[in-house]
């Protein structure tokens, strides 16, 4: 069985900064990517930043300049640095792997439960 475990989420005032993690554990063959996702009330989840096994990233537009993504691949670990918080980025922030566990042939896209993130003064 494989779990993403997400944490460090919280209240922050305007122009803070966070860091989320998320550990992946379990039955894991390989991981190809890992990146996060939010969603805030009333609007579809939508990708916020991804990053490669090999390192390469992606983030939206709405982000970029100001979260970083970073991968720890020894301990199957991806962080989401967040600066220059704004109230536009208050949403539950969910973990996302594709990975192939190991009693599979093929990968899957695995979920972490989410994790609260409010941008508020």
């Amino acid at each position: 069985q494989v779990q993403l475990v997400e944490s460090g989420g919280g209240l922050v005032q305007p122009g803070g900064s966070l860091r989320l993690s998320c550990a992946a554990s379990g039955s894991i063959f390989s991981i190809n990517s890992m990146g996060w996702y939010r969603q805030a009330p009333g609007k579809q989840r939508e990708l916020v930043a991804g990053i490669t096994r090999g390192g390469s990233t992606n983030y939206a537009d709405s982000v970029k300049g100001r979260f970083t993504i970073s991968a720890d691949n020894a301990k199957d670990t991806v962080y989401l640095e967040m600066n220059s918080l704004k109230p536009e980025d208050t949403a539950v922030y969910y973990c996302n792997a594709d990975l192939r566990p190991t009693t599979r042939r093929y990968s899957y896209t695995y979920w972490g439960q989410g994790t609260q993130v409010t941008v508020s003064s």
